[in-house]
């Protein structure tokens, strides 16, 4: 176990032809094979697997084991791998995408403590509160330095034995080549990063405890390009073969950043609303962009530069929930959904399910409002009012950006298992009052992983080799043949806007100060 780089030995086979990206998510695995020729996916697999069981009396956790992890990139590449026709050694540099605020406590041997506490994870809402009053802005319970605070308080003696706290992506970064390490991206989701220096600040670290700032992993530059390469004990073990040894791995970041890579957000102006387990919506900035409320998180990009992000933890599964309430699939419900009005007749689906890290209502939960006689019979009313009010969410967090001087976006880019929808692509755009663009290659923190370890492996700047070939590897519409860009109707404009103006108000009254 190393905490900083040695000499890399380039994996330098003439086979190695492609990079590997893989996305370590909460749902699951994704993993995708890049041709470093033509710019160009050449193969696609995936893994699925959920949450632990909740501990009893514990309603709040969200805890994975990850070892589920390690089968899930497995899983994942070996699928990419059949699909593309190839064999492991065409791999010549792998990047890995995870998802963010994830806390994972490594003992001396570099072995996990304890189950994995999530983005997800509510239980640290106390310590996040008192952090943030410390710290000077409203912190989330989603940030990891609360989670090691719930764990300090909580279970001792698992504090006690940790000498490593790292992130997912730093954990499987850590499991391929033996570094611990992380990067700026990642690191700014900790909660105790100083984005000037892009360096841990000992006095909030001091505040967790005295000995947080020494068990934090070292911040890699993502200029390095290269973390280190795939060990052969990694290789021979648990990657079963399914990776080289010798294989580049590039820095990685956490998700939303390579999600920001795979959609080409590397300029001002540029926007991504990204519709996943959690729904995201940023945009790149050339300058740090601090929100006292919390509300738009401080975080750094995988390029140098800042990824103002406002981040909801309820998204998809909300549109899931109506499914179970009336026992009909996806295809039945837009069907039924294709004559319901923008704005559903005045009903509104308050999407906070599982409580809400934006705005900061951890004991918020779900609610449909505006109920009339009847206005529920139709199951496309509820199907529709669950996409509207977790765009809502975001929308909310497109318009806190404007007021801390992020500049008007010219389109926005829809990414995520939830952009596929037609349905859902054309509410943001009425939301939005913008045009909306579905990217070719929806899981774009798997191809932003793998655009990094390709930049890694011919050694050029991230942000220019997107630039340079992202036209390349979005090219051509999408797979299905559905319509790539949706603009907004007037008339849905109008609707929307006042809906999402009483949308506000019933979450404020309901849960709180502090939204929208």
């Amino acid at each position: 176990m190393r905490r900083r780089g040695v000499a890399v030995v380039v994996h330098s086979a003439a086979s190695a032809t492609h990079a590997l990206g893989v996305d370590v998510g909460t749902q699951g695995t994704k993993a995708i094979l890049y041709d470093l020729s033509s710019k160009a996916v050449a193969g696609k697999g995936s893994c699925s697997y959920g949450l632990m069981p909740q501990p009893a009396g514990r309603p709040n956790a969200a805890e994975q084991d990850p070892s589920t992890w390690l089968e899930g990139v497995r899983v994942a590449v070996k699928a990419a791998l059949e699909e593309a026709g190839l064999e492991p050694s065409a791999i010549a540099a792998v990047g890995v995408s995870g998802q963010q605020h994830g806390m994972v406590a490594l003992d001396a041997a570099g072995d996990v403590i304890r189950p994995a506490k999530l983005w997800c994870d509510v239980e640290s809402a106390k310590e996040a509160r008192e952090l943030g009053a410390h710290f000077g802005w409203a912190m989330q319970a989603g940030f990891t330095s609360s989670k090691v605070l719930w764990m300090k308080r909580n279970e001792p003696d698992n504090w006690a034995r940790t000498e490593h706290v790292v992130l997912p992506h730093d954990y499987i970064n850590y499991k391929l080549t033996g570094e611990i390490a992380t990067d700026p991206g990642d690191a700014s989701g900790i909660g105790v990063l100083d984005l000037t220096t892009r360096s841990f600040r000992e006095d909030l670290c001091e505040f967790v405890d005295p000995k947080f700032r020494r068990v934090l992993a070292d911040v890699v530059d993502p200029g390095r390009g290269v973390l280190g390469t795939v060990a052969a004990e990694a290789s021979c073990g648990w990657l079963e073969g399914l990776i080289p040894a010798g294989a580049i791995v590039s820095v990685g970041s956490g998700d939303n950043m390579m999600s920001a890579l795979g959609a080409g957000c590397v300029d001002p102006g540029d926007l991504v609303v990204s519709l996943g387990t959690s729904g995201t919506v940023f945009g790149y900035s050339s300058t740090p962009v601090i929100d006292a409320t919390g509300a738009v998180a401080p975080f750094c990009d995988a390029t140098g530069g800042y990824l103002p992000l406002l981040c909801t933890m309820n998204c998809t599964k909300v549109v899931e929930e109506p499914l179970l309430w009336y026992g009909r699939d996806h295809e039945e419900m837009v069907e039924l959904a294709a004559d319901v009005p923008p704005g559903c007749d005045g009903v509104r689906f308050l999407p906070y399910i599982t409580g809400e890290r934006t705005p900061n209502w951890p004991d918020a939960a779900g609610a449909v409002v505006g109920i009339r006689p009847g206005a529920l019979a139709n199951p496309g009313v509820a199907y529709r009012a669950a996409m509207e009010g977790a765009t809502y969410s975001l929308l909310a967090g497109a318009k806190r950006m404007s007021e801390l001087g992020m500049p008007a976006p010219r389109e926005v880019k829809a990414v995520g298992g939830g952009s596929k929808s037609p349905l859902w692509r054309q509410i943001l755009a009425d939301a939005f009052d913008v045009p909306v663009r579905r990217l070719r290659e929806s899981e774009s923190a798997a191809l932003g992983a793998s655009m990094q370890a390709a930049a890694a492996a011919e050694g050029v700047d991230v942000r220019a080799y997107v630039r340079a070939n992202l036209a390349t590897s979005q090219a051509g519409g999408c797979e299905d043949g559905e319509e790539e860009v949706h603009s907004p109707v007037p008339e849905a404009v109008e609707a929307l806007r006042a809906g999402y103006e009483l949308f506000v108000a019933e979450g404020r009254a309901l849960f709180g100060g502090g939204g929208g």
